[in-house]
C-alpha cells in the first residue's frame, strides 16, 4: 500500500532562500496495538516484525519526503542507501512511528535520514537509515539544481556536515571504481593477498572434498535464486519499479538463504550500503540470485549501534538483482544487496570458501 500520495506539477521549484529540514519532515504511525489487520500485515510466522516490509516502507516514505522538498515535476530517483542497522528488536504488538526529513543537500542530490521509534516524540529509535536521492530533468534525464537546505539546530548542523563528508567519500569511491585497470594501491594489494590465502585454504575442499574439513563449504553450494516479472502495482510516479520493492524481495531471499544455510531461523542485524545502478521498468523479468559470501562462525563485532550479537555466528548474504531480456539474450545487474544475520547456534555455521579467484577477491573485499 502506498504510504501517501506524492504529487508534482510544473518545473522543479528552486527557492534560493533555502528550506529548513523541518519543512520536509513527514511521519506515519503504525497503531499495531489497536489495528489487528495492520498487525497481521507486518507479522512474520514467528510473531516478529517483517523487516522486508519495513525496508519497503522506508524507501516509500523517503521518496515522499524528497518530493516535499523539491516539488515541481522533477524526476527523483533513489541513488543509494547507507547501512541500515537494527539497534534492538521491536515488540510487534507495540505502536511504532516511522519518520524522516532531509538532512543534507548537494547541487542535485539530497540525503534523507529515516528513523523508527515507538511514538512521534519518543527518542527510543530502534532503526536508522540514510537514503540518497538524485533529482533529474524528466525530459533530458540530466541532474538539475534543487533548493538548498538551511539547518537550524545543533543536531541538524551535525547531520548536514556528516552528509557532506559522506557525499565526498562516495564521489572519491566512484572515481576510483571507474579507473582503467586495477590500481596497485596498498589496499588492493592487501585484498589480493587475502584472496590468495582464501583460495589456498579452499584447495582441499576443491580437489579432495571427502578429506576436507566438514565445517567448510564452497560458496556456490549456498546459492539460491528466484525470478519474477515486475508488475505495475510496484511502480513509482515515473513508471519505474521503486527501490523499496526490490529491497523487500532481496531481503526475503537473503533471509531464506541464511535459513537454509544455517539450519535455524536467523536474526537480521543490518543491511550494508545499497547502490541502484540500473533502473527497473514495469514488465522487466527480474532474477534474484543469492549466496552466502562469508561467515564468522565465532562471532564478530558490528558495533554498539547494532542489536546484541556478540558471541553469535554471523552470516553475510549477497543478493544480486538481474534485469534480464530473453528476447535479446541480455542480462544486466541492477542492484547488489548485502545483509548480515546472526545464527542462534555455532554448530550449524560452516566456514564458506571460494571456488575461484573472482569469488576469493569478492570475499576479501567485503570481509
Amino acid at each position: 500500500e502506498i504510504l501517501s500520495e506524492a504529487t508534482s506539477s510544473g518545473p522543479a521549484q528552486v527557492d534560493p532562500r533555502g528550506k529548513h529540514p523541518k519543512e520536509s519532515e513527514v511521519g506515519i504511525a503504525y497503531p499495531f496495538s489497536t489495528d489487528q489487520f495492520l498487525l497481521e500485515t507486518y507479522r512474520n510466522p514467528w510473531g516478529e516484525m517483517r523487516f522486508g516490509k519495513i525496508l519497503e516502507d522506508l524507501d516509500a516514505l523517503a521518496g515522499n519526503i524528497a518530493f516535499n522538498h523539491v516539488q515541481g515535476n522533477a524526476m527523483i530517483v533513489t541513488a543509494g542507501v547507507d547501512r541500515i542497522r537494527v539497534r534492538r528488536r521491536p515488540e510487534i504488538g507495540a505502536d511504532q512511528y516511522l519518520s524522516g526529513k532531509v538532512t543534507w543537500i548537494g547541487s542535485s542530490s539530497m540525503e534523507i535520514r529515516m528513523k523508527i521509534s515507538t511514538c512521534e516524540d519518543c527518542s527510543d529509535e530502534w532503526l536508522e537509515a540514510y537514503f540518497t536521492f538524485v533529482t533529474l530533468d524528466p525530459e533530458t534525464k540530466r541532474a538539475i539544481k534543487i533548493t538548498p537546505l538551511i539547518p537550524e539546530t545543533d543536531e541538524e548542523r551535525v547531520h548536514f556536515e556528516l552528509g557532506a563528508v559522506k557525499a565526498q567519500a562516495k564521489k572519491v569511491a566512484r572515481k576510483n571504481k571507474i579507473q582503467i585497470g586495477r590500481p596497485l594501491s596498498e589496499e588492493s594489494l592487501k585484498i589480493d593477498s587475502r584472496a590468495a590465502k582464501l583460495l589456498e585454504e579452499a584447495g582441499t575442499l576443491l580437489r579432495m572434498p571427502s578429506l576436507a574439513d566438514p565445517h567448510t563449504i564452497l560458496m556456490d553450494q549456498t546459492a539460491q535464486s528466484n525470478a519474477m516479472v515486475a508488475q505495475p502495482q510496484a511502480r513509482n510516479l515515473h513508471d519505474r519499479i521503486f527501490g523499496g520493492f526490490l529491497m523487500r524481495r532481496a531481503f526475503e531471499l537473503a533471509f531464506a538463504t541464511c535459513y537454509m544455510f544455517g539450519g535455524d531461523k536467523p536474526r537480521f542485524l543490518e543491511v550494508d550500503d545499497i547502490s541502484f545502478d540500473k533502473p527497473v521498468d514495469v514488465g522487466d523479468l527480474l532474477v534474484f540470485k543469492s549466496r552466502v559470501l562469508y561467515t564468522m562462525p565465532e562471532g564478530g563485532n558490528l558495533g554498539s549501534y547494532v542489536d546484541k550479537h556478540e558471541g553469535f555466528p554471523l552470516v553475510n548474504v549477497e543478493v544480486e538483482c538481474w534485469v534480464t531480456c530473453p528476447e535479446s539474450k541480455r542480462a544486466e545487474v541492477s542492484n547488489h544487496f548485502y545483509f548480515t544475520f546472526a545464527l542462534p547456534a555455532k554448530d550449524t555455521c560452516r566456514r564458506v570458501l571460494p571456488a575461484n579467484i573472482d569469488q576469493a577477491r569478492r570475499m576479501a573485499q567485503r570481509m
